[in-house]
């Protein structure tokens, strides 16, 4: 089986979305063993300069890569990543699997994304829309897409 890390920097505070995560999380149990991770945000002044905000996300992406498992397959959210279908990422997940890929983590940045080296780092850049989300909605489109891409490779009926 699978197994699917999600490393997201800050935290879930509004119960609306621990209630929608926590049903994704419910029905990823048939699919993949999921981890989900919360990195603590780095604090910044109301109006940081691009140097404080660089220097932030250095030092989240030290924590994200602590965190991450050897020889397994990365993917960054990033809104300048690859647009996918979900049929597409479906293929993407089985082709990984099919290969020898059994860990794979999935990173969600805080209020500024995530570090430049951090996202070249990935295996796939993946952008869920050219829109820009809260990271903590993101949190809960990353896992209903999961469970709908890997109910697609199981055959499953979820998919319209």
């Amino acid at each position: 089986m699978l197994s699917v890390r999600l490393i997201c920097v800050g935290k879930l505070k509004e119960s609306f979305y621990r209630a929608a995560c926590a049903e994704y999380e419910k029905r990823l149990k048939g699919y993949c063993k999921l981890e989900i991770v919360e990195l603590a945000e780095q604090r910044l002044p109301e109006r940081p300069s691009q140097a404080q905000i660089d220097a932030a996300l250095a030092k989240e992406a030290d924590a994200v890569r602590a965190k991450l498992p050897q020889g397994g397959a990365v993917i960054a959210m990033c809104i300048e990543g690859e647009e996918m279908s979900s049929e597409q990422l479906a293929r993407t997940l089985g082709g990984w699997m099919g290969g020898g890929v059994s860990h794979v983590s999935v990173l969600i940045g805080g209020s500024f994304g995530l570090a430049q080296a951090l996202k070249r780092e990935a295996r796939l850049r993946l952008s869920m829309s050219p829109m820009t989300f809260p990271h903590h909605l993101a949190r809960v489109m990353v896992l209903e897409q999961l469970y709908r891409a890997l109910n697609i490779a199981a055959g499953g009926k979820y998919h319209k």
